[in-house]
C-alpha cells in the first residue's frame, strides 16, 4: 500500500486533479446505480394502478397515489392526470414537458461523468509530458551514464497516463450504460403515459 502511494505521489501535481476526478466519478457511478434502478424510477404500485385506471374516480385515486409516491414515472403520470381536462394537443405537450424535466433529473451527473472520461486521459498525458521534461533535465545533468535516472524518469512519466486511463475507461463505460438506461426508462414512461392519455381521452369522448 505504501509502495502504491509512493508511486502515485511520484506522478507529480497532475495526480491531484486525477485523484479528484476518480473520487467524483466513483461518487456519480454509485449514486446513479442506485437512482436508475427500475423500482426507483417506475414505482410498481403506480404502474399497476395506471394499467387498471378506468374512469374519473380511479383517475382521482391514482393522482393522489402519484402525489404521495416518488420517482419520475409517478411525476409524469401525475401531470397527465392534472391535465386531463385540457384538449388533446395541450394534454400531450404537458406530458412531454413533464417527461423532459424528469429525464433531466435521470441524466443528472452524466455530463460530468462524460467530461471526466474525456479529460482524465488528457491530464494523464500532460503529466507524462511534464515527467518526460523532468527526465530530460535530469539526464542533461547526470548524463546517460546512469541508467537508473532514465528508468526512474520514464516510470514517473508513465504513471499519470496509466492513472488517466484507469479513471477514463470506467467513466466512459458507465456513461454509456447509464445513457442507455435513461433512454429505456424514458421510453417506457412515455409509452405508459401516452396509453393512459388515449384511454382517458376515449372515455371522455364517449361520455
Amino acid at each position: 500500500m505504501f509502495h502504491t502511494f509512493a508511486m502515485l505521489k511520484q506522478g507529480g501535481w497532475t495526480m491531484a486533479p486525477l485523484g479528484m476526478c476518480s473520487l467524483l466519478a466513483l461518487a456519480i457511478i454509485l449514486e446513479r446505480l442506485l437512482a436508475l434502478r427500475r423500482r426507483a424510477v417506475i414505482d410498481p404500485k403506480i404502474m399497476s394502478a395506471v394499467e387498471h385506471c378506468a374512469g374519473e374516480s380511479s383517475a382521482t385515486t391514482l393522482l393522489s397515489a402519484c402525489q404521495r409516491a416518488q420517482g419520475a414515472f409517478a411525476e409524469v403520470i401525475a401531470e397527465v392526470l392534472r391535465s386531463r381536462q385540457l384538449d388533446y394537443e395541450h394534454w400531450v405537450e404537458n406530458m412531454r414537458a413533464a417527461g423532459r424535466v424528469q429525464m433531466g433529473k435521470l441524466e443528472r451527473g452524466l455530463t460530468t461523468l462524460e467530461i471526466i472520461g474525456g479529460i482524465s486521459p488528457l491530464l494523464g498525458l500532460l503529466g507524462t509530458v511534464l515527467g518526460m521534461v523532468d527526465m530530460f533535465n535530469a539526464v542533461s545533468i547526470a548524463g546517460l551514464g546512469n541508467p537508473q535516472v532514465l528508468s526512474d524518469g520514464i516510470a514517473k512519466a508513465l504513471i499519470t497516463t496509466v492513472c488517466g486511463l484507469v479513471i477514463a475507461i470506467p467513466a466512459v463505460a458507465f456513461h454509456g450504460i447509464f445513457t442507455r438506461r435513461v433512454e429505456e426508462l424514458a421510453t417506457e414512461i412515455q409509452d405508459q403515459a401516452m396509453n393512459l392519455i388515449l384511454r382517458l381521452r376515449a372515455e371522455r369522448d364517449s361520455e
